[in-house]
């Protein structure tokens, strides 16, 4: 076997190697209350089926919670070990073996295994099963038991990033032989196990006697998570003092918040994106006219300034963040240009635009004023936007992915072949514009196997370049997380993680009563 060091894992630039296990200080913390948070993108079709969780409520609630997965980044931005201690690389990249964690025991007293690490994986390609994680356990062929705490995987191309992808929300470890029952109740080797769960309601959870990370993490005593997804209802809540923290900061009530002195708001920049996808394979999107007009019509400098008050940076259509290392902040600018949107509908034949586009602030806070401020914009083209309001509840179910161009929202990923994969690799279950392009495809492989740093940053910029000239979706900013707290909670002052919102969706096992 081939093993790279942290250090030249940090030379490379490549996400292979040997990573020492847990990662996490010991800070100055003590056990003890009840934690109260109060959080938007809740719904009543919520489960603890890890394949379909696509929103903060489930994404807090579940990984770093009442599940654990295999590797975690920390918020530092490192990668560690979860339930994995180890791993290490064949020369290629296709062959990693992870040795497991020992002494490690489910909520239901079944200790834990290599079999449960193969079988929670193997959910995620099962016939009829709708995961957002199938692409990346679809590139495993083969998954071979070592020993009772040694799994080996053999990828059908080389992955320099595999080890990363499995800190993905979606992949948590269930216990084998039982996966139905662990789903239908949260059965998990979190910190917390679920005492109760109304879906799009309330979850109350408890702390885990003699856990894997004592000491290190996990401080409350108990959880009890509030879905309050108008945001309004959610920063009074916490402004009286109803719950201790909040995702999604209502920017509208930024100056309320932060006059008062028993609240705190954390901000990090991260690779979080809004965006408006178009499905390419349904007309007039599968023109690329028609796509390029519609990037030129919208004033993204507006949108910052009047969609997140400042909160962000404009973005250029394509999902690579300022966070990510091969970030390509020298392409060209799409920016706002009426007459070149005019000029593009009509090298497409049309004579004028009129196209919908559905909306709802679930898929992020002020989708709708930004939808309204697009269709503004997009008059002087000549482009007739209809902003249509969905509702709320079941947006994501039934409005993303399904009508032709929506309002959506991408946290970004810590890897660039990670990003890529989810979302605009061919075929993938998130794919959420369709977008067909042979050169992008044909890159992708490549540069998910390529170790050299240089080939792989010229790699990614071109990617980019192609996803903003060609691709199906407007990305007009990038925000930054910003969310808010009571006093009566704290990190310590550590850095907080940039990779999800609140501290990389792992503030209930990393924060503690002040």
């Amino acid at each position: 076997m081939h093993s790279i060091s942290r250090r030249g894992l940090l030379k490379t630039g490549a996400a292979a190697g040997v990573l020492a296990a847990t990662g996490m200080p010991v800070r100055a913390a003590q056990r003890g209350g009840t934690f109260k948070l109060g959080l938007a993108g809740a719904n009543t079709s919520d489960s603890w089926d890890g394949r379909t969780h696509s929103d903060s409520y489930m994404i807090v609630t579940a990984h770093g919670c009442v599940f654990d997965c295999l590797t975690e980044v920390n918020a530092n931005g490192e990668l560690v070990g979860e339930l994995a201690e180890s791993w290490e690389a064949s020369a290629d990249a296709k062959t990693w073996t992870f040795k497991l964690r020992q002494g490690v025991t489910f909520h239901n007293g079944k200790p834990f295994g290599a079999d449960d690490v193969i079988e929670s994986l193997q959910m995620h390609t099962a016939e009829g099963a709708k995961s957002a994680a199938k692409p990346i356990v679809s590139a495993i062929t083969e998954m071979k038991k070592l020993g009772e705490h040694e799994v080996q995987f053999t990828l059908a191309a080389g992955n320099a990033d595999f080890p990363f992808l499995m800190s993905d929300y979606h992949i948590l470890m269930y216990p084998a032989g039982m996966i139905e029952e662990a789903i239908a109740k949260g059965i998990g080797t979190g910190l917390y196990k679920v005492d109760s769960f109304d879906p799009g309601v309330r979850t109350l959870m408890s702390r885990v006697d003699s856990h894997y990370k004592d000491g290190k993490a996990g401080w409350f005593d108990s959880v009890e998570v509030i879905a309050i997804n108008d945001s309004s209802a959610r920063m009074n809540a916490l402004m009286t003092g109803q719950i201790d923290a909040a995702n999604r900061v209502d920017f509208k009530l930024e100056n309320l918040l932060k006059a008062n002195p028993n609240i705190n708001i954390f901000e990090v920049t991260g690779n979080q994106h809004y965006t408006f996808p178009m499905l390419t394979n349904l007309s007039p999107f599968d023109n690329l006219k028609v796509r390029q007009a519609l990037k030129f019509a919208i004033n993204r400098e507006e949108m910052v300034e009047k969609v997140l008050l400042g909160h962000g940076a404009v973005g250029n259509d394509h999902p690579i963040g300022p966070a990510n290392q091969y970030y390509a902040a020298d392409l060209p600018q799409n920016d706002y240009d009426p007459d070149k949107a005019a000029a593009l509908i009509k090298e497409a034949g049309l004579d004028g635009l009129q196209v919908d586009l559905s909306s709802s602030d679930a898929a992020f806070s002020g989708a709708v004023d930004a939808a309204q401020l697009y269709q503004a914009s997009a008059k002087a083209a000549g482009i007739d936007i209809n902003v249509v309001q969905e509702p709320a509840d079941g947006y994501w179910s039934n409005v993303w992915l399904k009508k032709p161009w929506v309002a959506c929202y991408w946290s970004g990923r810590a890897t660039e072949d990670w990003m890529f994969s989810t979302a605009y690799e061919t075929g993938v279950p998130w794919n959420d514009t369709k977008w067909e392009n042979a050169r992008f495809q044909e890159l992708l492989l490549l540069a998910r196997a390529e170790l050299d740093q240089a080939k792989r940053r010229d790699m990614y910029t071109e990617m980019q370049a192609l996803i903003s000239s060609e691709g199906g979706t407007v990305v007009p900013m990038y925000a930054n997380y910003v969310d808010a707290h009571s006093t009566k909670i704290t990190n310590g002052g550590a850095t907080i993680g940039n990779l999800w919102q609140l501290d990389s969706s792992r503030i209930i096992e990393r924060w503690w009563m002040a």
